[in-house]
Parts: C-alpha cells; sequence; structure tokens
C-alpha cells in the first residue's frame, strides 16, 4: 500500500519507521530540516509531490493544533477514493470534518506517547479505533496495533471523547495542580520525585495539546469529582478522624483494583 504521512514528528516518524518496510511511504512536512534522519521514505515538503505520489492511504501526525490544517492542504492532492487517517489525542472537530470531506476515513487514538511509553514494548499500552470509520481503514489499523501487541479498544466519537476526560482530563488535572503548589526540596522523598518525574513529562507536551484535552466538555465534571474528594478528604484530615480516614483509604484501594 501507498501510505503517505503528514507530519515529521516524533509520532509521525514511528510510524514512518513501523510502516516503511511492508509498506510504499512517503512523509510530507513543510520544514525539511526535520525530514533529515527519516528512513527508507519518500520524503515530501511540496504538496505536489504528493499528487504523483497518489497515496491510498494518509496518516495524519500532525501537531493537534494543525490536525485540520494538514487535512485541507493535502486533500486537493489525493484522489477521493484515498482512505484519510487521524491518530490525534483531541478529535474536536474531526465528526465534522470527515462528515464533509467525501473521503473514507479511520481515526485512531494511539494511547501512548513518546514523552512516557517505550515505544520499543507496548504490550501494556492501548489504542483506541473510532467505530464511526471505512471498515478497511479500521482492518488496517486493528492488524496494525495488533503487531503491536497493543490492547485495542472500539469507541464512537462521542465514548472517545468521555473516555479520554476520564483517562487524561484527570491525570493532567491532578499533575498540574500538583507542579502549581511545588517548591524546590533539598531532600525529596521517593514519591515526591516520582511525582517530580511526571510533572516535568506532562510540561514537556505542546501546550495546545494540554488545553485541548483539558477544554473537553467532559473534563469539568471529573473536576468536579476531584474537588468533592478533595474538600472530603480535608474534612477528615481537620478532624483527625481515623475511622473515617481508614474508609477513606480503603475505597481508594477498591478503585484501584
Amino acid at each position: 500500500m501507498r501510505i503517505l504521512i503528514i507530519g515529521a514528528g516524533k509520532m509521525g516518524t514511528f510510524f514512518s519507521d513501523l510502516l516503511c518496510f511492508k509498506h510504499t511511504v512517503g512523509i510530507f512536512d513543510t520544514d525539511p530540516q526535520r525530514l533529515r534522519f527519516t528512513f527508507n521514505t519518500q520524503r515530501m515538503t511540496d504538496p505536489e509531490e504528493i499528487r504523483t505520489f497518489n497515496p491510498e492511504l494518509v496518516i495524519n501526525a500532525a501537531t493537534v493544533k494543525f490536525t485540520l490544517d494538514a487535512f485541507r492542504m493535502v486533500m486537493p492532492y489525493v484522489a477521493k477514493e484515498c482512505i484519510l487517517a487521524d491518530i490525534a489525542s483531541v478529535k474536536t472537530g474531526l465528526p465534522e470534518f470527515y462528515a464533509d470531506c467525501n473521503h473514507p476515513f479511520v481515526s485512531t487514538h494511539p494511547m501512548f506517547g513518546p514523552t512516557f511509553a517505550s515505544l520499543s514494548n507496548l504490550s501494556n499500552e492501548n489504542a483506541i479505533i473510532i467505530s464511526e470509520g471505512d471498515h478497511l481503514g479500521k482492518i488496517f489499523f486493528k492488524d496494525l496495533y495488533s503487531e503491536l501487541h497493543l490492547n485495542i479498544r472500539e469507541y464512537t466519537f462521542k465514548e472517545h471523547d468521555e473516555v479520554i476526560a476520564y483517562s487524561l482530563s484527570i491525570p493532567f488535572a491532578s499533575t498540574l495542580v500538583f507542579g502549581s503548589i511545588m517548591k524546590h526540596q533539598d531532600a525529596p522523598g521517593t514519591t515526591y520525585k516520582r511525582h517530580m518525574a511526571i510533572a516535568h513529562g506532562l510540561m514537556s507536551e505542546d501546550d495546545y495539546l494540554l488545553t485541548e484535552i483539558l477544554f473537553n466538555p467532559n473534563t469539568i465534571s471529573q473536576l468536579t469529582n476531584i474537588q468533592e474528594k478533595l474538600e472530603q478528604l480535608k474534612e477528615i484530615i481537620a478532624r483527625k478522624d481515623s475511622a473515617a480516614m481508614r474508609d477513606f483509604l480503603e475505597s481508594v484501594r477498591q478503585n484501584l483494583k
């Protein structure tokens, strides 16, 4: 299959390296410097090169902020039967775009990133495939993710946003609150250092990505849950209520099972 990857960032080059031995892969980026280390692929910086390449599948790995713009840039140069695919962690605007694009499409979300995951060992990681997509496109990604030993889940666009609010918005918000009150520690404990490592990793991510994930409409309800539990914990500590603290800790252990 002829596969075009848009964007030579970390995820774009990851997919390029992954696919280039079984498929004919081209990678397009407007910045030629980002194409220097791509391997066994056709490098493109001019959209006209895409027309000649004539991809059967386009995987959009552009930064979340530019996902829709990247699609619009290449669409005039790809055939109508070409499948459009995204791997965006934020799906804002994509259902509406796909509804009007007159192309078959598939939308997925690899639930791992270069900041925390080991891309050489993904057996404990997950991937989401959006159920509304093209059948052949979904089969392609199911086979690909199965080869990586990823745990695959299929959700609608709506269900995806709900899952992301729970699995990303909660830890993102909790880490941001942790980081916002931190100060230098001369003798940090192990737990503190682990939290700091997570905070530093999170803050290395793109600001737009963090903002869009937190602006998910489902985030507010999750933040409300956090506030309620913090208030409950605050009251237990203020009362020095040992019995209530035991119950609270036990409820946390049950949630973590």
